[in-house]
């Protein structure tokens, strides 16, 4: 049944959205096509909540209590790159925008990844309205398998190449119930709660990629996603300066805004300038070429196709995500090759070496992915030769600089030709510089600018950025994660208030935010080792049997310190007997004895604080 608001616009029962469209030709739905991303596209319908006679531009409800605010908190995004997600609620109404992952940092052995901490939301599962995605990276929808079974399954709105992605990542977790996904399209209106969501066609270096709109009783709010401006894109449309300028003609009161790039000067460089060079690199080598990038990159990787097919080469991929990306992309129209384009890379020694073209993951040194595995030798189907020329297109996520340094090292040593960006221009950001940073900002003209998805010196010149322009230092909030903003009546307040965005680390098939202790002890192990004591007593006497046995993994080597070990095990041995007879009924007491005494003992004499590992065995 749809009911009408108190201004007589048409609302569907809550939880479920009201999908309004902005088709202007009406009628069912017509087909997708590629690249043309911004024309005019019918929606479907999400069962039960259609309505196309809704006006575009609803009016905002009548509140009944005047001191609702408006609340944004960025749970993850504000002090690394990854694990995006941002909280938008307004009175027992909620929405979230992206739920990412973080890859773990050096100092997190055994970790798999980190998601953002939702114990805030606990109890408030009932109030969310749905998930928006802005696009298909990790960073953005990693965390879905795991955090949509905490927040109680609310519904997730993305546009089709996202969406593909999301449902292919499910794939690895069928004991997981399946998620509720409605496919939109760019120019879609959803209803969600109090919540008008609307949405506008942005760059980045995947397909699908979007800014979001939120209308809210307190104003506009825009969240860009990921983002840059190509004016020559390969395989979509630029980005639709025109609708974001209307909507900054609207009025908006909060910009969040994507940090990555906006440290660096001018605008960002164009794909279409990246496939000029490529093509450079494929015309003139004389032997296999093998290009090391990300397998979500694939405006990419369309590229690359088009390209070889142009040139009369084949293509073949390495990695099982790449493959899956491009099965998805074909399936929905946005690559089109010949099928004897692409050949499976177990045939590529049938063909020419200059006829070959093999496109793969690992650009980043990962261990297991297959541009590392060419280079040690240990790929099964693809060994490097001399000739081969090997392109890296992709930029080098800080924290992996050693280990690629390593795989170009390898690469060299075995012949190869190796080329990066910063030698040319194989690679371009999907993320705004500074330039295209102030562009945004006058298209859209907020008040309140808010740097999101970045380290935090990156959100500080991203800052600059707005504070540039002319922006009142005090209407630029640069944020912790977990921070509250509040806006009401026109006024935005980056309060002290702080929900939980502490880490949840991801281990194996475990989720927990308590996995720090365990991350504690793996660091304390890996910098000092451990030494463990075993103390053999009489159960009934509690004397000991026999001497001490010490056993040391990666502190010292026990052969190169005998004076040091009998040492330690002559002081445990007196220690153990000089305590009370008494005490050996609990023996908690004289494990700790031996744990607190060793530590000390050997801190004093190392300057080491190994893990201590006292075993008491009664006989």
């Amino acid at each position: 049944m749809v009911t009408k608001d108190q201004m007589g616009v048409a609302k569907a029962p809550s939880p479920t959205p009201l999908l309004l469209s902005a088709d202007k030709h009406g009628g069912g739905r017509r087909p997708r096509r590629y690249p043309m991303r911004t024309e005019r596209s019918t929606s479907y319908a999400i069962p039960n909540a259609l309505n196309r006679n809704a006006p575009a531009n609803s009016p905002k409800p009548l509140l009944n209590n005047a001191e609702k605010k408006l609340r944004v908190t960025v749970l993850g995004g504000l002090e690394e790159i990854g694990r995006n997600c941002t909280l938008i609620e307004y009175g027992d109404d909620i929405i979230i925008i992206d739920l990412g992952l973080q890859f773990p940092e050096e100092d997190m052995p055994g970790i798999d990844y980190i998601i953002p901490n939702m114990s805030y939301l606990k109890g408030k599962e009932k109030n969310i309205r749905g998930v928006i995605i802005t696009h298909g990276h990790y960073d953005h929808i990693g965390g879905i398998p795991h955090i949509m079974p905490m927040i109680g399954f609310p519904p997730i709105y993305a546009l089709p190449i996202t969406n593909g992605i999301i449902k292919k990542r499910q794939d690895d977790f069928k004991d997981v119930k399946p998620l509720t996904i409605h496919n939109i399209t760019i120019n879609d209106k959803l209803r969600l709660g109090i919540f008008e969501v609307e949405f506008f066609h942005l760059n980045h270096n995947i397909p699908d990629s979007m800014g979001v709109i939120i209308r809210t009783p307190e104003g506009i709010i825009i969240h860009t996603g990921d983002w840059k401006f190509d004016y020559q894109p390969t395989g979509e449309a630029p980005a639709d300066l025109q609708r974001i300028a209307q909507i900054g003609s609207q009025g908006v009161l909060a910009l969040l805004s994507d940090s990555t790039n906006a440290s660096q000067p001018g605008h960002q460089i164009s794909e279409t300038e990246i496939g000029h060079n490529l093509e450079d690199i494929l015309a003139k080598a004389s032997g296999r070429v093998i290009i090391g990038t990300f397998a979500s990159l694939l405006s990419r990787v369309k590229q690359l196709i088009e390209i070889s097919e142009k040139m009369g080469k084949v293509v073949a991929l390495g990695g099982f995500s790449m493959k899956s990306n491009v099965e998805i992309a074909k399936e929905l129209g946005y690559m089109k090759f010949s099928p004897k384009t692409l050949v499976d890379l177990r045939t590529i020694n049938k063909y020419p070496e200059n006829k070959v073209v093999i496109i793969c993951t690992g650009a980043q040194g990962e261990k297991n992915a297959s541009l590392m595995r060419i280079a040690n030798g240990e790929h099964r189907d693809v060994t490097l030769i001399p000739g081969d020329t090997v392109v890296f297109s992709s930029s080098v996520i800080p924290g992996n600089e050693r280990t690629v340094q390593r795989l170009k090292d390898t690469l060299f040593r075995k012949g190869a030709e190796v080329l990066h960006y910063q030698m040319m221009d194989v690679h371009a950001g999907g993320h705004a510089k500074a330039e295209d940073v102030k562009l945004m900002i006058r298209l859209l003209n907020p008040k309140y600018f808010v740097p999101i998805h970045g380290n935090h010196f990156l959100l500080h010149y991203n800052a600059r950025v707005a504070l540039s322009l002319g922006m009142p230092k005090e209407r630029v909030f640069i944020a912790d994660n977990g921070q509250v903003m509040e806006f009401q009546k026109n006024v935005g307040v980056l309060t002290k208030n702080k929900l939980p965005a502490d880490y949840v680390f991801v281990d194996g098939l475990g989720v927990s935010d308590e996995t720090n202790v365990v991350v504690r002890d793996r660091q304390v192990l890996a910098e000092d080792g451990m030494v463990v004591i075993i103390a053999t007593v009489d159960s009934k006497t509690g004397k000991l049997i026999q001497n001490p046995d010490i056993i040391s993994r990666g502190f010292v080597f026990l052969k190169s310190h005998k004076e040091l070990i009998e040492d330690l095990r002559h002081r445990v041995k007196k220690m153990v007997i000089e305590s009370d007879p008494l005490s050996w009924a609990d023996t908690n007491y004289i494990r700790n004895k031996i744990r607190d005494y060793v530590g000390q003992f050997l801190f004093t004499k190392t300057e080491k604080r190994p893990m201590i590992l006292p075993v008491v065995i009664e006989v």
